[in-house]
């Protein structure tokens, strides 16, 4: 039976925490699935970042690393960089011609994020965050994928994905264009240590490569029950950011943990230095398998550099169709 087409890219800003491994665990076991093809969408890290780019090779490289550490197979899926496959780019612009401002402009995350960088005293109404849609749209179309793992948030884009597609086929007659169906993975959202949500920019996360000294600072710094003054102090569990990551990282022993700390049996320093122990044996096998791809450099770059072959040679495929289609 033939697999079908699967694309899913992530932007490469910044260092990779446990919020993403859930994500990347679901690309792991697409790979036996479907023919997949994960680029590190550096374009778009320029939608927003267009005037910082000192690191972005180095979030580049770190963001390989941390895909290739967690179990995407360079022999199973095409790992590849965005800008490395020019046909992205060449279909953007053959799709912009036919989209509409107007369908742009109300996407949800458009005036939201102007508005919140705005805030901040920084102007992002470019073209390119405007037509970030479209390129959106375009990864995903340029290998007629026709799953695409989102979350609920990304349903918007992946329906103007839809839209652009059922425009072009109409208006070429043709049937070039998959419409991509969303693949909503059952994945449980892991809060920050401070209880808001796990960010970047607030610094609350634990990263996927952290050191077991890290990993205990920062389970040290985790939100517990506020109610709970002293050791033998009975808890909530539900008001506790350190039995939430129990239940991810510690599910064998997550009820005894509930248990002890509605009985106050277990003070939150213990509580903690068990957690931290639990993570840190969780990140040990993809800090170490990380380890040996940081030592070979050379041989990361063989390995974006096939996956972008790979994903070229289906890309040049699609993009021909669809210049055949508007006589181009």
């Amino acid at each position: 039976m033939t697999k079908s087409n699967v694309f899913s890219g992530m932007r490469p800003t910044g260092k990779l925490h446990l919020g993403h491994h859930s994500v990347l665990e679901n690309w792991v076991k697409m790979q036996e699935e479907y023919n997949c093809f994960f680029g590190i969408v550096d374009w778009h890290a320029l939608t927003t970042g267009f005037d910082n780019t000192e690191a972005l090779q180095e979030n580049i490289y770190n963001m390989a690393l941390d895909w290739l550490s967690v179990g995407l197979d360079p022999e199973k899926s095409a790992i590849f960089i965005q800008s490395h496959v020019k046909e992205h780019a060449e279909l953007h612009l053959l799709l912009s011609m036919i989209t509409p401002i107007s369908w742009l402009e109300r996407v949800p995350t458009y005036k939201e994020q102007i508005y919140q960088f705005g805030l901040a005293g920084k102007d992002i109404a470019a073209y390119g965050f405007l037509g970030y849609p479209v390129l959106m749209a375009s990864d995903i179309l340029v290998y007629r994928a026709t799953d695409v793992p989102v979350g609920e948030d990304q349903l918007p884009h992946l329906e103007l994905a839809r839209e652009i597609v059922r425009r072009f086929n109409h208006l070429y007659n043709t049937d070039v264009l998959v419409e991509p169906q969303a693949k909503l993975a059952k994945i449980k959202l892991l809060p920050g240590i401070d209880n808001r949500k796990m960010s970047k920019s607030y610094g609350n996360y634990i990263a996927l490569n952290a050191a077991t000294e890290d990993i205990l600072d920062k389970v040290k710094q985790m939100v517990t029950d506020p109610g709970r003054i002293h050791k033998d102090d009975p808890g909530d569990p539900t008001k506790c950011t350190v039995y939430t990551y129990h239940t991810f990282y510690n599910q064998e022993e997550a009820a005894e943990v509930c248990a002890n700390c509605k009985a106050g049996t277990t003070g939150c320093v213990a509580c903690k230095k068990r957690l931290a122990a639990k993570i840190d044996a969780f990140i040990a096998p993809i800090r170490e398998k990380r380890a040996y791809y940081s030592e070979k450099p050379e041989e990361v770059k063989e390995i974006l550099a096939a996956g972008a072959e790979k994903a070229r040679k289906e890309a040049s495929k699609t993009l021909s169709l669809v210049k055949d289609a508007m006589n181009i």
